[in-house]
């Protein structure tokens, strides 16, 4: 298969090692303004994606993310900003990257590049035609995430990917592909750069707006967070002093007795 790798594209710059700090900055800086314009581009392929997300996800199923390297670091970081963020179970966004977990910290050699150990993580889970599964891989060339997702195709799962390579084997095999062409890397080949940058900003949108769809935003708050610490309980009062009108020593006594914003605000409400 023919197809342009603009992820490893040469650099539009050169002899960086002989920078000033300041140049380097702006330079970095200036790629990465590009980002958020190539990400537009692909919103109406990032809105067919999130919707059936969010269709999933109301049925019942989850979400997986699967890559490797930096792509499947994003993923696990999205998946595991869920339940403390929307209040959900950890089951229902899940990340999985190749390596497994001692691959977070530290890469594990050759683990990308096997044709069936991406659909095995997935069976551990128990996956089914119920949920839905994105690969992330920058190159879209990632033997481990394609052979998954080919797998899920024979299976009748459901498949999306973020890429950041037009017309590469992730690109084609992916039921509702997302394309995010960034262009060359400031460090050529750097696809932690740009191309990671990206791939955040979509996973940022998907698991938001699903999420928001499911019902986990009131308003514009997130009134079903986990309270883990005194920063998120000190939000969650003022969440509630506001929405209530009521002074704070109320709404911390709200809290404390019903454990979470939505349901402090729900109860107060209905013994009105």
């Amino acid at each position: 298969m023919s197809f342009t790798k603009t992820t490893e594209a040469e650099s539009h710059y050169n002899h960086l090692e002989k920078m000033e700090i300041s140049a380097l900055l702006q330079h970095i800086n200036n790629e990465d303004k590009t980002v958020p314009l190539a990400v537009e581009k692909a919103l109406p392929e990032i809105e067919k994606l999130t919707a059936l997300v969010a269709d999933r996800l109301k049925a019942g199923g989850r979400l997986f993310y699967i890559g490797a390297g930096t792509s499947g670091r994003l993923g696990i970081v999205d998946a595991s900003e869920c339940p403390p963020t929307f209040g959900v179970d950890h089951g229902l966004v899940v990340g999985i990257m190749a390596g497994g977990d001692s691959a977070i910290r530290k890469a594990v050699e050759f683990a990308e590049d096997s044709q069936s150990q991406g659909w095995e993580d997935l069976q551990e889970h128990q996956i089914s035609e119920k949920d839905i599964v994105i690969g992330i891989a920058a190159s879209g060339t990632t033997p481990y995430v394609i052979s998954a997702l080919k797998k899920c195709n024979e299976n009748n799962i459901a498949t999306g990917c973020i890429t950041c390579n037009h017309g590469s084997p992730l690109h084609q095999v992916a039921l509702y592909p997302v394309v995010v062409v960034v262009g060359p890397e400031f460090v050529t080949g750097s696809s932690r750069m740009k191309a990671g940058t990206a791939q955040k900003l979509v996973l940022n949108m998907i698991s938001t707006v699903a999420m928001i769809q499911m019902g986990r935003v009131q308003g514009n708050r997130m009134v079903d967070m986990q309270l883990s610490n005194n920063k998120l309980v000190d939000r969650g009062t003022r969440m509630i002093m506001d929405e209530l009108e009521i002074k704070e020593d109320e709404a911390t006594f709200l809290l404390k007795k019903h454990g979470s914003v939505r349901t402090a605000i729900n109860s107060y409400r209905n013994e009105r």
